[in-house]
């Protein structure tokens, strides 16, 4: 018997060695993984601090607007000044004369409190949509002792829009939010966004905010988009007047044409004349129209380049 129980005692004595094994291998897994999770820990203490450290280091809007006059928008709900805004002088603006004065008195009537509607600046590039906006914010702002701010907001960040209502609702700034060669493509929706801050939304549009947008068409759909509408929609008529109705919730359309010989001539003089270039009128006329006719097509813009040529040749520096 005694055998027996020696046997047995024998039999055991590897299994508890075998098990003794078995508990060196799970701490050897466990060792194994420590600096894998300290690792992962790390990482994420580092984010952590990293997000603290950005949202420590995010300006209060609110004070940020007694800075500048005129900002620009990032849809991380940043306001960023900008010191010195690139315009035209009011009078410079030629062949515009209606829309110049429609737009000024409409600026003036919100900048004081009174109803205004919304602009759209629609028409031929280059005739002086956007500079006729930066102007009239210049023009409207000096009379109202900088009470009225400008805004940019790129076309990209449109669905950002809502978030920076909602930043100058509550302000005692009156806004001009401006977007620049406003327009939509494809399938992007992001154009539910505007039409919810024009008149669509709950909460509207704040009445110390007013928008002012530039485009080339004035429906700011591209005509294929439009078309894609309505031959894929099962009523096509609803599914148009959806995305076409855009245009129709600012109160203000406001049409830029291309200008004639006269004015596009009359542009240059304006130029000329305000910058002391100085040439022999029938010469100017003459390369004026030469230069016109090399870009193929007459406009503010073409004038400008063709100012800024003239200025070089002459050694006149410009500034706006």
């Amino acid at each position: 018997m005694a055998k027996k129980s020696r046997k047995a005692g024998s039999r055991t004595a590897p299994g508890a060695r075998s098990g003794n094994r078995g508990s060196g291998a799970t701490k050897g897994l466990v060792s194994a993984a420590a600096p894998a999770a300290a690792e992962r820990i790390a990482r994420a203490l580092e984010v952590i601090a990293a997000a603290m450290s950005s949202a420590a280091e995010r300006p209060d809007n609110r004070a940020v607007l007694t800075r500048a006059d005129a900002f620009v928008w990032h849809p991380d709900g940043r306001l960023m000044p900008v010191p010195q805004v690139s315009r035209v002088d009011l009078g410079l603006l030629k062949g515009i004369d209606r829309m110049r004065d429609i737009l000024i008195e409409n600026t003036e009537r919100f900048a004081k409190g009174l109803p205004a509607n919304n602009a759209l600046l629609w028409g031929a590039r280059g005739m002086g949509k956007s500079s006729l906006v930066k102007a009239a914010h210049a023009s409207v702002n000096a009379a109202v002792g900088g009470q009225l701010k400008l805004i940019e907001i790129h076309r990209e960040d449109i669905e950002s829009l809502p978030g920076l209502m909602e930043l100058l609702r509550s302000s005692d700034f009156h806004f001009i939010v401006f977007c620049d060669d406003l327009s939509f493509d494809g399938n992007d929706a992001s154009y539910k966004s505007l039409k919810a801050v024009l008149e669509g939304g709950i909460e509207g549009r704040p009445d110390n905010v007013i928008l002012y947008a530039t485009s080339n068409r004035r429906h700011l759909l591209a005509r294929e988009m439009i078309e894609n509408e309505r031959s894929t929609a099962i009523n096509p008529g609803e599914a148009v007047e959806e995305k076409v109705s855009l245009s129709d919730r600012f109160g203000l359309w406001l049409g830029f044409h291309r200008c004639s010989q006269d004015e596009y001539l009359a542009i240059v003089r304006g130029y000329c004349s305000h910058f002391g270039i100085t040439l022999d009128d029938s010469e100017l006329e003459r390369e004026a129209l030469e230069w016109s006719t090399t870009r193929g097509s007459r406009s503010g813009r073409v004038a400008w380049q063709f100012t800024q040529e003239l200025a070089g040749r002459q050694g006149v520096r410009l500034a706006k």
